[in-house]
């Protein structure tokens, strides 16, 4: 009873009150420290995330999916957690798990994605090396990038020492190996 006695008396009040909208004719943005101008229009920092933040938060979430399958065994010719991954197997699982379409093959991947230079790696980038005859110079073994700083460590599955899924850096062996980088999120 109450709230209806209040809504009665309060709502005439308000309804004299000019609507928002006429009662400011002009948008303002702070154009300097000091004054003010008007503006034909307000940018808003908020909505739709900028699309380099949304191929950020893509490759994220692509690599937190990726950890979870480290420790599964290296199986040549097998993309099965259940059974085990070669490198490519384990590449095209993670992907496809993001509805993105990958080769299955190592030696594909040298004509998919845009390369880009290995200082400019970015997390969610795919890496690619030799086969482990590092003198014949064709994609032989691929993995994602996870971490592009100072260094550069990726994900992958091994046959080597590292045997399975694991996380690598970059170091002398795979640099002798490196073929180039590509980048498949934009």
């Amino acid at each position: 009873m109450l709230k209806v006695l209040v809504i009665h008396i309060f709502l005439p009040v308000f309804s004299f009150l000019p609507p928002v909208k006429n009662r400011f004719h002009h948008p303002i943005s702070l154009a300097t420290r000091d004054h003010y101008k008007i503006a034909d229009t307000v940018r808003v920092p908020f909505g739709k995330p900028a699309e380099s933040d949304m191929v950020k938060s893509k490759a994220e979430e692509l690599i937190t999916f990726a950890q979870t399958l480290k420790g599964t065994p290296y199986k040549y010719a097998c993309s099965d957690p259940k059974k085990g991954f070669d490198c490519s197997g384990f590449v095209q699982y993670v992907f496809h798990h993001f509805n993105i379409t990958v080769p299955r093959s190592s030696i594909a991947f040298t004509n998919v994605g845009k390369t880009v230079d290995l200082k400019n790696a970015m997390p969610g980038d795919l890496i690619l090396f030799t086969g482990t005859n590092k003198k014949v110079r064709k994609v032989g073994h691929v993995g994602i990038v996870i971490q592009a700083s100072d260094t550069i460590k990726f994900i992958h599955s091994s046959s080597g020492k590292s045997w399975g899924v694991n996380e690598t850096t970059l170091g002398s062996h795979y640099k002798a190996r490196f073929i180039k980088v590509v980048r498949l999120l934009e």
